[in-house]
């Protein structure tokens, strides 16, 4: 069954995705320069130098906000390799586009560590540095570039002790915080000490943690173990944590690997991806329809009621059976709520449509279609308006070669003849106000996006002739005008195809 549902997603996309293919890359010119900035610290006494990365499709002056992440130990040593990995992830729609804050380090020793230990000269200063970047830092970057207030910290060894102490004593500044092989060994484990006295402060705060580290002997001396052990006692509820120890890694190499799965654990996307199919349509009393469900799963769940999904309804299944009315509701949760996603359809109950008596001097071959060279003020207006161009839906009819790439109107009306009894889906890719009619009962009006390209419909239709009449509005050049629908005899192959010629008719 899951390769039959794979099987059907990859065809659908095939039949409802553009034509037009974009080359894979094979010069890659992406340059991350970043702005180097700066502020005079009164709370440290010093002036202290950041550089700061604000997604390329950024334009100064516009209304975007993004989520902001602040990397200790700035420069190309950590903030030249998360800036790859977050493209990486941004382009596979893990996370969204964010702003990186790389903060340069003058002393770690200092800035990094909470406490004052023998041998280390300079350390202590933790608690000055966090309130330089908690009342210094975070509004400068708020005051003066395209931030929405989302932070995340993340640090490696001295600068992963430093996320811990940070969470710890600083849980609002941050929704996530990313610890990578922490030293937390410092000071007889100091943090471990202090935080049973701390965590409770997390309750229902909804902040993330995630923690790296390595298996073997060299990373039990950071004594991740004991803090995984308080997080497992005394953790509140609200506190979403992860602890991870990878094998074969060093204490450097260890940071690929947790800088990767440390932003996607943060954000909890699975890929951000929800699709079901059927979108709607009708059911018959006492019949059973299936619903497929494409995506990813985790986190996934879904209600049959109109209400909004919660954790606590049913998980998503790959089919769902409907045998009545129903308005299926799936929602995708994140670690940020307003990432998580959510989709609906209705199924209602109703009747088999009849067909109409065939119509005399009809033809099979296509559809008639007109042409109409309008702007978005006249889509709503074609009546009385002369098309520019008609013609036959035939085996040669290819919207993409009509002359216009966007701004133009298709009508496209005649006689759907079917050959079978049974249920019938019908799938559609658009563009916005677009509509298809059966017998001039509206089955889909088109309201996707360049993530959500694909509506369907399913209802019961016998043998016979049905009138058609799509609709197509096209403003945006990077949609397109898709028709197939899947027969009754292929809905257990999940197998849509384009609706034959041979089944259009129109008169001539």
């Amino acid at each position: 069954m899951k390769s039959k549902l794979v099987l059907f997603f990859f065809i659908l996309v095939l039949i409802i995705t553009p034509t037009v293919i974009h080359a894979q890359d094979t010069v890659w010119r992406v340059f991350d320069t970043g702005k180097l900035d700066s502020l005079n610290s009164t709370v440290l006494k010093e002036k202290r130098l950041i550089q700061v990365f604000v997604p390329p499709a950024y334009k100064p002056g516009s209304a975007d906000k993004y989520d902001v992440l602040y990397v200790l130990d700035g420069g190309n040593w950590n903030t030249g390799l998360i800036l790859k990995v977050r493209r990486f992830l941004e382009d596979e729609r893990y996370i969204p586009p964010m702003i990186i804050v790389s903060i340069m380090g003058i002393d770690r020793n200092k800035d990094l560590t909470p406490t004052r230990i023998e041998g280390w000269n300079t350390s202590g200063g933790a608690a000055n540095f966090l309130a330089f970047i908690k009342d210094e830092l975070i509004p400068h970057i708020n005051k003066n570039y395209p931030s929405n207030g989302d932070n995340t910290l993340w640090g490696h060894s001295l600068g992963g002790l430093f996320v811990v102490n940070a969470l710890l004593n600083a849980p609002q500044a941050f929704k996530s915080y990313i610890a990578v092989d922490p030293s937390l060994w410092w000071d007889n484990c100091y943090i471990q000490k202090m935080a049973p006295g701390k965590l409770p402060a997390l309750a229902g705060s909804n902040t993330t943690l995630f923690i790296s580290g390595r298996e073997g002997k060299e990373g039990a001396v950071m004594k991740i173990d004991s803090m995984d052990l308080v997080l497992q006692q005394m953790a509140p509820a609200g506190l979403m944590w992860k602890n991870i120890a990878y094998p074969d890694e060093t204490h450097s190499s260890v940071r690929l690997k947790s800088i990767y799965d440390g932003l996607k654990f943060s954000y909890g996307w699975q890929n951000g991806s929800i699709d079901f199919h059927p979108r709607s349509g009708i059911i018959r009393k006492n019949d059973t329809v299936r619903v497929w469900y494409f995506g990813d799963t985790v986190n996934v769940h879904y209600t049959l009621n109109g209400a909004e999904p919660t954790r606590a309804s049913e998980i998503i299944q790959p089919e769902i059976l409907l045998t009545e009315a129903a308005t299926v509701t799936v929602k995708q949760f994140t670690r940020r709520a307003r990432y998580d996603k959510m989709k609906s359809g209705v199924f209602a109950a109703g009747k088999t449509l009849q067909p109409v008596a065939k119509p005399a001097r009809i033809r099979p071959g296509g559809f008639r279609y007109a042409y109409y060279e309008v702007d978005s003020s006249q889509f709503q207006q074609l009546k009385g308006l002369t098309p520019q161009q008609t013609g036959i839906t035939d085996s040669a009819f290819n919207p993409e070669k009509l002359p216009r790439k966007n701004n133009y109107a298709l009508l496209i009306d005649g006689w759907l003849e079917t050959k079978e009894d049974g249920y019938y889906i019908f799938v559609l890719d658009a563009d916005t106000g677009s509509r298809l009619y059966l017998n001039d009962q509206l089955l889909i009006r088109w309201a996707g996006s360049s993530a959500n390209r694909t509506s369907s419909y399913i209802l019961p239709l016998k043998k016979g002739f049905y009138q058609f009449r799509l609709e197509y509005l096209h403003k945006n050049e990077n949609f397109g005008l898709r028709l197939s629908y899947i027969i009754p005899s292929a809905i257990q192959a999940k197998d849509p195809t384009p609706v034959p010629v041979n089944l259009q008719y129109s008169r001539r």
